[in-house]
């Protein structure tokens, strides 16, 4: 990848359920000219055969030229690393993006992250982000929540992550599933400070 830091973005996609906020974020941010390192967990692997019906090779090479298909972009737009890939830019705070999303993030690896355990890629990259003082988003999708997720998500908050829990409103009026997700999506893209005009800001008529 030869883009400047501020061009390139890590997402990492766990096992929680909600594949569509995933698929539709990197959708998103490649269509914002981001270069995407995808880390994905084996859970996540099931997560989107379950729920989107893609079957994501094991293989990063054979991940990566996947997901540049399915989302007609160029294979250097994208790279899927291992998860024992060590020697991948995010696993070092000398090379690694300044910004981090794990969406859907689960208990476990918001957990994992929390104690920071770096037992796998997904692991050390946000370990990387925090360390670094970047930005890392994360999203868990569960429910409900324990007093051990919500003591682990205080904890992550007190070092500066944002806590997005994937939760959608419905003042927008949606009409369909997708402008759920879109509505989680937005959001992300907010924060992230990318343009989007997935919705419309609260007091402002959509474009």
């Amino acid at each position: 990848m030869t883009k400047s830091a501020s061009k390139q973005i890590t997402l990492a996609i766990t096992g929680a359920s909600g594949a569509p906020y995933s698929l539709r974020l990197l959708q998103c941010l490649l269509a914002a000219d981001y270069q995407v390192f995808v880390l994905i967990s084996s859970a996540a692997r099931v997560v989107f055969a379950t729920e989107q019906d893609l079957k994501i090779p094991v293989n990063p090479d054979a991940a990566s030229a996947f997901f540049a298909s399915h989302f007609a972009v160029h294979e250097d737009k994208i790279r899927v690393c291992g998860k024992d890939e060590w020697f991948s830019p995010v696993a070092s705070g000398s090379a690694a993006p300044r910004q981090m999303v794990i969406c859907p993030c689960s208990t476990g690896t918001l957990s994992a992250v929390a104690t920071g355990a770096s037992d796998n890629l997904i692991e050390r990259a946000a370990d990387v982000v925090i360390k670094e003082k970047g930005q890392l988003i994360m999203v868990p999708r569960e429910m409900p929540l324990s007093s051990i997720h919500l003591e682990n998500m205080l904890k992550l908050s007190n070092l500066g992550v944002t806590m997005m829990p994937a939760a959608p409103g419905f003042y927008h009026n949606p009409q369909s599933i997708e402008d759920l997700v879109d509505f989680v999506v937005a959001r992300i893209l907010d924060h992230l400070g990318i343009d989007q005009s997935l919705m419309a800001r609260w007091g402002y008529s959509p474009n």
